[in-house]
């Protein structure tokens, strides 16, 4: 996410002074900004190298890692907060990772496009697959392997024994809280092991 109010919903969910493990950190705006403003530490892990490089020019600790390989190279419990922003829905086995964020992090937090958002499911009714600013892709060219709705991750998450501690949809930069499920083109979720 690279709008600046989106970003600040997110970076309110992350106490002050935390330490954060950003899984998928693009080229490292999120954790610059939780670093500058919340006086947060900690790392990134991202796989692309021009990310990668683009997180060093800002000041970002990053470790290159395939997500899909898991988190082994972390201890349980050795980030106060672990962020997963947009990068769920790329992910071979998302609910395997999830379980990983919860180990590895005290507290999770986690954002993905809602695909009940209402223009998707009209697309849909047109029988036709949405394309949209959240989700930009044709259907045959789309990076994301899967898609989700904000009540799919409630489920997920008890099934998995996660609490949810806040929830709430962005569209168009602002926070969601009225039937975010159809109204919000983008999920956000903090959450802790129950």
């Amino acid at each position: 996410m690279s709008a600046q109010s989106n970003m600040e919903s997110i970076a309110r969910l992350v106490p002050v002074g935390s330490r954060v493990l950003d899984l998928g950190c693009g080229d490292g705006a999120l954790l610059a900004h939780l670093q500058a403003t919340r006086g947060c530490t900690g790392y990134g892990v991202e796989i692309d190298d021009a990310k990668l490089l683009k997180c060093v020019q800002r000041g970002v600790n990053v470790v290159q890692l395939n997500l899909d390989e898991g988190l082994a190279l972390f201890e349980d419990a050795s980030f106060d907060v672990v962020l997963q922003i947009d990068t769920l829905q790329h992910l071979r086995n998302a609910e395997v990772m999830l379980r990983e964020t919860a180990r590895v992090g005290r507290m999770g937090v986690l954002a993905f496009p809602n695909f009940a958002h209402w223009p998707n499911r009209l697309s849909i009714l047109r029988g036709r697959m949405p394309v949209t600013k959240r989700l930009p892709y044709q259907w045959y060219d789309t990076p994301n392997i899967r898609v989700g709705t904000f009540k799919d991750f409630e489920v997920l998450a008890g099934k998995n024994d996660l609490h949810i501690l806040d929830a709430f949809g962005l569209q168009e930069g602002r926070e969601v809280r009225f039937l975010p499920n159809a109204m919000a083109g983008t999920a956000v979720f903090k959450f802790q092991r129950g």
